[in-house]
C-alpha cells in the first residue's frame, strides 16, 4: 500500500512477466491471510460480479480487523480499482525497513504525503502482529536502549548466530499482542520496542512527544490512527478507467 498505492498489487502472485511483492524483504513470511481476502472476494463476486475491487476489499478488511481487535473504526472511501502489475523492487525500496531511524522514517512517509504524526500513529499498528528474529536480532545484541529482561526473553529463540532462528517470531507488542490498544507506546517508554524502527520513536526528540502523548491518551491515538489510515488508503489510488476490477485477487484478468 505504501509504494504503488492502494491498488491491491500486494495480492498478486508471481507471473511470467513480473515478480510479485509478497516475497519482498518487508513482506516475506510476514503478510498472511491472503486466503481470507480471496474468500471475501469470491463471496462478493457471487452476488455482485466485477463491481467491488480487491483494493477496496483490502481497505475495508484492514478497518474491520482493527475494530474486531478493539480498535477504532473509520469510514473507508471506496471506488479504488486494482492494479494489473506488481513490483518486487519497488516494495523492497519503498517500504520502511526495521533498521530505519527517525530521519529515514520521516522521509519515507513524507514521500507518500504522510506527516510525522501520521508516521508515529501508523507505527502504533504494531500493537498487533509479529516480526521475525532476523529483523530484530541486531537490536537484541547490539543496542543498549533495550530492557535487559525483555532482551533475555527473546534471545532464547533468536540466537546471535545468523545460521539459526531467523524465522522465529516474537510479538511486536509484548504486553497485549492480541488486542488493538496504545500499549505499544508504553512499551517504547519502557525500552521494550521490538524493532529498531520502533524504539527510535521515543529516543528522538522529533517523535518522543507523540509517543508520550499516545501512551497516556488512547482516544487521541485512536483518532490519529484512523485519520492516518484514511490518508494512507488514499495514496495514488487507481480510479475511473484506470486498472481493472479483478475477478480473482491473486491474478489479473
Amino acid at each position: 500500500m505504501m509504494h504503488q498505492g492502494c491498488d491491491a498489487s500486494v495480492l498478486l502472485s508471481d507471473t511470467a512477466t513480473f515478480t510479485g511483492e509478497q516475497g519482498a524483504a518487508p513482506n516475506n513470511n510476514s503478510i498472511r491471510g491472503m486466503n481470507v481476502i480471496d474468500n471475501i472476494k469470491a463471496q462478493v463476486e457471487a452476488v455482485c460480479k466485477q463491481t467491488v475491487s480487491c483494493a477496496d476489499i483490502l481497505a475495508v478488511a484492514a478497518r474491520d480487523s482493527v475494530v474486531a481487535l478493539g480498535g477504532p473504526s473509520w469510514t473507508v472511501p471506496l471506488g479504488r480499482r486494482d492494479s494489473t502489475t506488481a513490483s518486487l523492487s519497488l516494495a523492497n525500496s519503498d517500504l520502511p525497513a526495521p533498521s530505519f531511524d527517525v530521519a529515514n522514517l520521516t522521509a519515507n512517509f513524507a514521500a507518500k504525503g504522510l506527516s510525522v504524526t501520521d508516521m508515529v500513529a501508523l507505527s502504533g499498528g504494531h500493537t498487533i502482529g509479529q516480526s521475525q528474529c532476523r529483523f530484530f536480532r541486531s537490536r537484541l545484541y547490539n543496542e543498549t536502549n533495550i530492557d535487559a529482561a525483555f532482551a533475555t526473553s527473546l534471545k532464547a529463540n533468536c540466537p546471535r548466530t545468523t545460521s539459526s532462528g531467523n524465522s522465529s517470531l516474537a510479538p511486536l507488542d509484548t504486553t497485549t499482542p492480541n488486542g488493538f490498544d496504545n500499549a505499544y507506546y508504553s512499551n517504547l517508554m519502557s525500552q521494550k520496542g521490538l524493532l529498531h524502527s520502533d524504539q527510535v520513536l521515543i529516543n528522538d526528540g522529533r517523535t518522543a512527544g507523540l509517543v508520550r502523548t499516545y501512551s497516556s491518551a488512547s482516544a487521541q491515538f485512536n483518532g490519529d490512527f484512523a485519520a492516518a489510515m484514511v490518508r494512507m488508503g488514499n495514496i495514488s489510488p487507481l480510479t475511473g478507467a484506470q486498472g481493472q476490477i479483478r475477478l480473482s485477487c491473486s491474478r489479473v484478468n
